[in-house]
């Protein structure tokens, strides 16, 4: 069955980093483009980050936009989110989505 697991998030402070990533299976992964979105408590889940199914076109949100970069890797079935220059604005739970599937979340807490 599809499947999407995230894994990569934690505590870390203002200003620090984070790699998060999304290992897919049960589909033909390179043919999807794939999604990380975010939900903050309280707030409505929101896109972070898109990225085509090659790798060559990536569309980010505007809060996000020059601290987070998204990257795929075909050969392993996962995509990663490079997030620097953390704010606690940042914290949420992230998830990844595709071929119409969610992953399970990782939860990213900016704190000092």
């Amino acid at each position: 069955q599809v499947q999407l697991v995230e894994s990569g998030g934690g505590l870390v402070q203002p200003g620090g980093s984070l790699r998060l990533s999304c290992v897919c299976s049960g589909f033909t992964f390179s043919l999807y483009s794939i999604n990380w979105y975010r939900e903050a408590p309280g707030k409505q889940r929101e896109l972070v980050a898109s990225i085509s199914r090659t790798g060559s076109m990536t569309n980010y949100a505007d809060s996000v936009k020059g601290r987070f970069t998204i990257s795929r890797d075909n050969a392993k079935n996962t995509v990663y989110l490079q997030m620097n220059s953390l704010k606690f604005e940042d914290t949420a739970v992230y998830y990844c989505l595709g071929a119409a599937t969610w992953g399970q979340g990782t939860q990213v807490t900016v704190s000092s």
